[in-house]
């Protein structure tokens, strides 16, 4: 009986795929390669006749989920544990953020076809969906705080900055497959673009000393230009314009690294969570959920969808992307400018919390097609 893909993927993908499964050899390009690779580190194989079962699709939505929420709960308990001090973290981060990461978007992206980075018609999407979100908590912030504008800018990001560095490239890759690689890395870069550029320009426009805005414009441009993750996304836009092949010893390396990226990023991400302090819950908290895990994905699914048809891989990214809790990038944001430090890391957590549960069950109705991946009203 022929075998198929639990998940649907191009012919091609299928046939390169199978021609690894039956005669355990590579096939011919660098892109096949690495698809063939992922899928055989990540999925099972299913008949035809499985497909038919609800229940399976349950099984495979728990076996999808369970590896990375386990590994942040797994964390999370280690931190509360054992209660190392966070400097300890201090290696394990600059690992992740300056040398696995990038590997993998290096890895990744380089391998992609070159005309699917330049989708502007997607990143305009995507792009305006997370402006619109991080207003919305903007001004819910400035109703909780009575108009207090640097809090109110960490609460922007707290409803509208997803976790699309540590859990999105391993979540979106697993569950839609390689196709979804590009527009991950897009929406990543865009997504960063936006948060960089409009928590400095906030907090600077609500601040008492005000550092002026060729100051401000200059921190913004730096922060955006020397980030490890857009500079690996930028080197490997070029080498899949050039079609780079790395040497076999610096392609190993680069495989070790894409490879160790996601169980150390969601490790360290349960780690940092337990560690931060929790308090009484504030009023505000709960709507920022909300937002972020609910409001986030089905505003970004309206939006991609009224803009075009980019197919079901690209539209579904956008919208489990989007559905993925609070950044930890907003804790570091708020104890760099001393505003709502505490608040902030209760939303981390309870946003983290609150998304084994939603992004579980998009990840099903995903699977199962139960939702068209277009907004049904386009």
């Amino acid at each position: 009986m022929r075998r198929k893909l639990v998940f649907p993927l191009p012919e091609v993908t299928v046939a390169a795929f199978e021609v690894r499964l039956r005669h355990d050899s590579y096939a011919e390009t660098k892109f096949d390669r690495v698809v063939v690779r992922l899928y055989c580190l990540i999925y099972s194989i299913n008949t035809e006749k499985s497909d038919k079962n609800s229940g399976f699709y349950v099984i495979q939505v728990i076996s999808l989920a369970a590896p990375f929420f386990g590994l942040i709960f797994i964390g999370f308990g280690c931190g509360k544990l054992l209660r190392y001090p966070e400097a300890g973290l201090q290696w394990m981060n600059f690992y992740i953020v300056y040398l696995a990461l990038p590997g993998l978007f290096f890895k990744l992206i380089s391998a992609a076809p070159f005309d699917q980075l330049s989708n502007f018609p997607f990143i305009i999407g995507t792009t305006l969906a997370t402006l619109l979100v991080v207003g919305i908590s903007f001004f819910v912030g400035m109703w909780f705080s009575g108009r207090n504008m640097r809090e109110s800018a960490i609460q922007g990001v707290t409803g509208g900055y997803a976790n699309v560095g540590y859990m999105g490239p391993g979540l979106t890759i697993a569950a839609l497959g390689p196709n979804a690689i590009v527009p991950t890395a897009l929406i990543f870069v865009f997504d960063n673009l936006v948060h960089f550029s409009l928590v400095p320009m906030l907090m600077a426009a609500g601040s008492k000393n005000k550092d002026g805005v060729s100051k401000t414009l200059f921190f913004i441009f730096k922060k955006i230009v020397t980030h490890p993750f857009n500079i690996a996304t930028s080197i490997a836009i070029f080498a899949a314009y050039i079609r780079f092949e790395p040497p076999a010893a610096l392609d190993v390396i680069l495989t070790f690294l894409k490879n160790s990226a996601a169980p150390c990023a969601l490790f360290t991400m349960g780690v940092t969570v337990a560690l931060r302090p929790i308090n009484k819950i504030p009023n505000e908290i709960p709507i920022l959920v909300f937002i972020k895990l609910i409001l986030h994905p089905l505003i970004a699914w309206i939006f991609v969808s009224a803009i075009g048809d980019f197919g079901r891989e690209w539209t579904l990214t956008a919208v489990l992307m989007a559905s993925l809790p609070t950044a930890l990038n907003v804790f570091v944001l708020a104890n760099q400018y001393h505003s709502y430090v505490e608040r902030a890391s209760t939303a981390i957590l309870i946003s983290t919390l609150g998304s084994v549960f939603t992004v579980t069950g998009l990840l099903y109705l995903i699977s199962t097609n139960t939702i068209p991946y277009r907004f049904p009203l386009f």
